[in-house]
């Protein structure tokens, strides 16, 4: 199993990196900015969930062969990129006032199925998985398997708490713009759009969740 300082110096590493925003964050804010409060919290249950998708694929050793394999890499990525550029058009093509608030508005299971694929389709979390956590896990130490999946769940508990951090703050936003909906549909679409260019452009190495 994992050695205590060995999680102890992990949780630190992980904690640090989940409290700085990367693209899961920013869709939890637009998606809070847009619907509400009820909206971002599904959003982020529905990361999480895509992190545990993550966390049982490196463990079975799926993320190493697709960072591996420049193709299935590809493919991941430019998936990831579409569909949040798909968000992005989505939503300005939005019109103004009461149909804008209904064409944002969706059942709160799609927004939460939106949240895994934005999740699983994010290619700087498969290169967590394969660049930062490996370093903690120790052959002699146990099944490496089991260890990722120990390592996978402290940092889903670290993710949780910082995404439930943006959703109930975007939820705030929210309802600070409410009476503005074009900046809201504005502030939500370039979201989505500048996080589908980042998803594109993303590289070996990436930290950010």
């Amino acid at each position: 199993m994992v050695s205590a300082s060995t999680l102890v110096v992990f949780s630190v590493a992980a904690l640090v990196l989940v409290v700085v925003p990367g693209p899961n964050n920013l869709y939890i804010t637009a998606r809070g900015i847009a619907q509400g409060r009820a909206a971002a919290v599904a959003s982020a249950v529905g990361v999480e969930t895509g992190t545990l998708l993550h966390i049982a694929a490196a463990a079975a050793g799926l993320s190493y062969l697709i960072a591996r394999s420049a193709a299935a890499f590809t493919a991941v990525k430019w998936a990831g990129a579409l569909y949040l550029v798909y968000l992005g058009i989505r939503t300005l093509a939005s019109r103004d006032g009461a149909a804008a608030r209904a064409a944002a508005t969706q059942p709160l299971r799609k927004v939460f199925l939106e949240g895994v694929i934005v999740n699983v389709l994010n290619p700087k979390v498969i290169l967590f998985f394969l660049a930062f956590l490996p370093q903690f896990v120790d052959p002699a130490a146990g099944s490496p398997a089991l260890q990722i999946v120990v390592l996978g769940l402290t940092l889903l508990m670290f993710g949780i708490a910082a995404d439930m951090v943006y959703a109930l703050g975007a939820g705030t936003l929210s309802g600070l713009l409410r009476r503005r909906h074009r900046a809201l549909r504005y502030v939500s679409g370039c979201v989505y759009l500048g996080l589908g260019v980042a998803t594109a452009l993303a590289g070996s190495g990436a930290r950010s969740r």
